[in-house]
């Protein structure tokens, strides 16, 4: 290894500690079930609590609410990836809005923005977002899916896809995938 190399690999390891861990959270809205909106709260804590930022769809509703409260409650950053081009229906726990106008297309945002996915709870917008971040080789937890999805999803990237049951589990599998990101 010539001494350019070695530079550049300290370089590398500087980027990545210097850069912000952004943690996306991708849940129904008004479909969110009561458990779902728990864990969200729950997982928007845990996530403030470990230093990563964390972004999700910027609703005031459903999991991103939860999310966004729980996070706010614990003293994180929150980011708010919006579906339209002002605040209407945005959480009051956002701390930085991207209003993108760019409806449903905003998921692609909210992947390629997320160093690492979860999954909490299911409908066809969350399961958009998961399919998104397969493609894009992202990290994806889903966490109070049915089995259907959990099966669907594991199929296409049993590599990418880990299952878990509760918030905990869901930040300890975060802390492994990020482990391996910087490996």
């Amino acid at each position: 290894m010539t001494y350019r190399s070695k530079l550049i690999d300290v370089w590398h390891l500087i980027i990545l500690v210097m850069k912000k861990i952004i943690i996306g959270i991708m849940g129904p809205g008004e479909g969110a079930t009561s458990l779902d909106v728990d864990y969200g709260y729950q997982l928007g804590q845990f996530i403030a609590q470990s230093g990563w930022v964390l972004l999700t769809g910027g609703r005031n509703s459903g999991v991103m609410e939860a999310a966004n409260q729980g996070a706010k409650a614990a003293k994180g950053l929150t980011l708010g990836i919006l579906p339209n081009a002002d605040n209407q229906g945005m959480s009051e726990a956002v701390d930085i809005a991207i209003f993108t106008n760019l409806g449903q297309a905003r998921n692609v945002i909210n992947i390629l923005s997320s160093d690492v996915v979860i999954a909490c709870g299911i409908g066809a917008g969350t399961a958009s977002e998961i399919a998104l971040a397969i493609k894009q080789n992202k990290p994806v937890i889903l966490l109070n899916q049915n089995l259907e999805s959990q099966s669907f999803f594991k199929s296409l990237a049993p590599e990418l896809v880990f299952i878990v049951d509760s918030p905990e589990s869901a930040i300890q599998t975060v802390k492994n995938c990020l482990a391996k990101l910087i490996d």
